[in-house]
């Protein structure tokens, strides 16, 4: 796989695309997920473990809201990651992510995840090379332990964000009092760091990579969601579930 260089890859939908057909495809998709997400759980072979990450601001939460907010929440679970707690740096970085690791029947989406152990903590020098090499390696197997023991299909989503949407959202923050609650001025310098970032991730897709990473251009929320929808969609429906038969 040649390595990602995200500067080359647009952050908005391509202009042949029409924005009304893509958003009634994507309602469609997602009225059968509805009916995916309930044989998922009926069959009990499998799980899905779907893994957001990106810049402040690129859209995580939106994404959950409008892709995952209209299946049944009994099957589907939504696990944020901020900063460790005491008891969670008194353990292997992997603790607190194993412990939210899909059941089989189950949809478990990670609002950031394992891999900010090898990104902000890189950008703010906590985590040195060697140090994030080894985390690599063992996010690679902790990914391939999911995969092959325990029949979990990974979907990683790289919110792909322009410097200048992200600026122009992380102001809303400070004007829109539907948006107040997320503002936190500390976003304003993480964005300073931006082609740092830049560095990090591009590395990150690179060297964990025996799950694909999925680069979603999120300018455009109409167009991640379509995206993200679509690659949630052929993945469940690409498994070739059953409803299992009466019990004898």
């Amino acid at each position: 796989m040649p390595p990602i260089k995200l500067k080359k890859i647009s952050t908005r939908a391509p202009k042949s695309i029409n924005k009304k057909k893509t958003k009634d495809e994507t309602d469609g998709m997602l009225s059968e997920l509805d009916d995916l997400q309930n044989l998922l759980f009926a069959e009990n072979k499998h799980s899905l473990l779907v893994v957001l990450q990106g810049m402040d601001a690129s859209g995580k939460d939106g994404a959950i809201r409008e892709v995952f907010g209209k299946l049944n929440p009994q099957g589907v679970t939504v696990q944020s990651y901020k900063v460790p707690t005491a008891e969670e740096l008194s353990h292997d970085f992997l603790w607190r992510i194993h412990a939210h690791a899909p059941a089989k029947g189950l949809i478990q989406v990670f609002n950031r995840s394992h891999y900010e152990d090898i990104l902000v903590t890189r950008v703010h020098k906590w985590c040195d090379d060697d140090t994030a090499k080894k985390r690599m390696d063992a996010i690679n197997d902790f990914e391939k332990l999911l995969t092959l023991h325990n029949n979990t299909r990974i979907l990683k989503f790289y919110l792909h964000i322009s410097p200048e949407e992200q600026l122009e959202r992380l102001k809303e923050r400070t004007a829109d009092p539907k948006k107040m609650w997320k503002y936190n001025e500390k976003d304003f310098e993480e964005a300073k760091l931006w082609n740092e970032y830049m560095r990090v991730y591009e590395e990150c897709f690179s060297h964990c990579s025996y799950v694909p990473w999925h680069i979603i251009p999120t300018d455009q929320n109409w167009y991640k969601e379509y995206l993200i929808t679509k690659k949630v969609y052929e993945t469940l429906k690409g498994l070739n579930m059953k409803y299992p038969g009466l019990k004898k």
